[in-house]
């Protein structure tokens, strides 16, 4: 990895700096006693939810909560992603936005596939679409992506944060229709949307097991303290 560029905030004073990631327009922000996550914005101006805006050297930013982003906890947990400015994501689980908006500042040129099952979510996903060229909401059932196969390309990542019970197979079906092999998977397992009962590990472990010969688990991180009994796996797809 590169040595980190450090930028002095123009607009603070506080002596924080700005660290770039390896992950396209990702900065973690160090200072106020703490680390943060931000990214460029891709539509300067405009804010996508309630998140601040911070202008540092003439360029601004906004802060990406890991409490309401699963992807944010686990980079924040310690994964690195070799997210580029033209990568290819389908987001299953895209819910009102939040992280979509964030996974469209990095890939500036690439395109952000995002798939929702709830209407009323999908109104947030139109509307954050418009200003953001590279974001199209799809409404429909991550269970069935033969319903969307003709509105993806092949993507780069599949990114899947759902609730429903059967969240490796879903991964599954979808990375055999549109992930690239050798594409990376990231997979958040709710343990409590697949079994209320049964102990947490359990949970997690039957789930990881069902992605072997398909894929190559790179990295586990369990996401506490930002979201309870929710693990991350990173994943590479294997070639046939």
């Amino acid at each position: 990895m590169n040595e980190d560029k450090c930028i002095p905030m123009t607009n603070s004073v506080f002596d924080s700096r700005l660290s770039k990631t390896e992950l396209n327009n990702l900065y973690k922000l160090s200072g106020f006693g703490s680390e943060k996550l931000i990214t460029k914005n891709l539509v300067p101006g405009i804010k996508v939810n309630d998140e601040k805006l911070l202008t540092i050297s003439n360029e601004e930013f906004r802060i990406w909560n890991p409490f309401h982003s699963k992807l944010a906890a686990m980079i924040l947990k310690g994964s690195s992603l070799s997210v580029m400015k033209d990568s290819t994501f389908l987001y299953l689980g895209a819910a009102n936005g939040t992280t979509v908006s964030h996974v469209s500042d990095m890939v500036e040129n690439g395109m952000v596939y995002a798939v929702e099952i709830s209407p009323r979510s999908m109104k947030d996903l139109i509307r954050i679409s418009i200003p953001r060229k590279n974001v199209v909401p799809i409404l429909a059932d991550a269970m069935n992506p033969g319903s969307y196969q003709n509105k993806v390309s092949e993507v780069d990542f599949l990114y899947q944060d759902i609730a429903q019970r059967e969240q490796a197979r879903i991964a599954i079906k979808n990375a055999e229709l549109f992930l690239k092999t050798d594409g990376i998977l990231v997979l958040i397992i709710k343990a409590k949307s697949i079994d209320s009962i049964k102990k947490t590990k359990e949970v997690f472990e039957t789930e990881i097991k069902k992605l072997e010969g398909i894929f190559k688990v790179r990295q586990l991180f369990d996401l506490e303290p930002f979201h309870k009994d929710h693990m991350a796996v990173v994943a590479q797809k294997l070639g046939h």
